[in-house]
């Protein structure tokens, strides 16, 4: 398999491909991978004549200098598990420099309100972060289709806002939430997890199921109590939010209407470690 850590690499590589018309499939990711990246990668060469996979802990998306230090980070292992995947499929892994010239800072944009909840009032310049980052892959790779995970559902929205604004010509393609046997969400942070606390993780999945379940028959307010005191009775959890919202415009619902989609969403600690899962209703 190839790895590329410079740019100019990448598009040279590239470059013969377009001049074929053959289709590009890019799955950004920050390494540490797992069977969610993996079922994007999957989709990617089902799609597309070309996939690259991005490997980057990207700094400007971090809020917390601590967490950006501790996140997992082990490319020799992600490039043995793309290289046993396909011989369809580049690795890009560039140094921060590589990517951001000086200091590493975000872009300016306009989400239209859709960072100013959930994780954008949690972390603060979060999705200017990850929208810079993205815009520059996007601008790199010219990728015809790229994958991201329903797990980061608001990072989607903002992502596709992003490619609106700015005029870009790639297709997203939203994939479903690949979990463990448990229910827990696959993430790169469940790695920090004692053995004990990822088999206690799958209680967000489990009260997501059973907020579903009540949805249809009780208030949001309601649901949003139950969920409340089930974590308040969870000692080994902090609760930093749940939400029951739009799910296509992320406002925070009060009231149910007949033509709206909804879906839950939730962050919690535990261990220390900030995990998020959200579930459409």
């Amino acid at each position: 398999m190839q790895i590329f850590d410079k740019k100019l690499d990448l598009q040279s590589f590239l470059a013969p491909l377009f001049q074929e018309k053959k289709s590009v499939g890019l799955v950004p990711t920050m390494g540490a991978l797992h069977n969610g990246h993996l079922s994007l990668m999957k989709k990617a060469l089902q799609e597309n004549d070309q996939v690259v996979v991005s490997v980057f802990v990207n700094p400007t998306q971090f809020n917390n200098a601590e967490d950006l230090e501790k996140y997992p980070r082990n490319l020799e292992k992600d490039a043995a598990t793309i290289a046993s995947l396909s011989d369809k499929i580049v690795l890009f892994a560039p140094e921060i420099s590589e990517m951001y010239e000086g200091v590493p800072t975000s872009g300016s944009y306009d989400f239209q309100g859709l960072d100013k909840v959930m994780e954008g009032a949690f972390r603060p310049g979060h999705f200017e972060g990850v929208a810079t980052i993205v815009e520059k892959l996007f601008r790199l790779v010219t990728p015809t289709r790229a994958y991201f995970g329903e797990k980061d559902y608001q990072q989607i929205l903002i992502i596709k806002r992003m490619v609106a604004q700015r005029g870009l010509p790639v297709m997203l393609v939203p994939c479903p939430i690949i979990r463990e046997e448990s229910g827990l969400a696959m993430s790169s942070r469940n790695e920090r997890l004692s053995s004990e606390g990822r088999q206690q993780a799958a209680f967000i999945y489990k009260v997501l199921q059973e907020a579903k379940a009540r949805f249809a028959s009780s208030s949001i307010a309601e649901v949003k109590a139950f969920v409340e005191q089930q974590f308040a009775q969870a000692p080994a959890f902090e609760l930093e939010y749940f939400l029951i919202v739009d799910e296509n415009t992320l406002q925070e619902a009060t009231e149910k209407q007949a033509n709206k989609a909804y879906r839950a969403f939730v962050a919690a600690y535990i261990e220390g470690v900030r995990l998020i899962d959200n579930l459409s209703l």
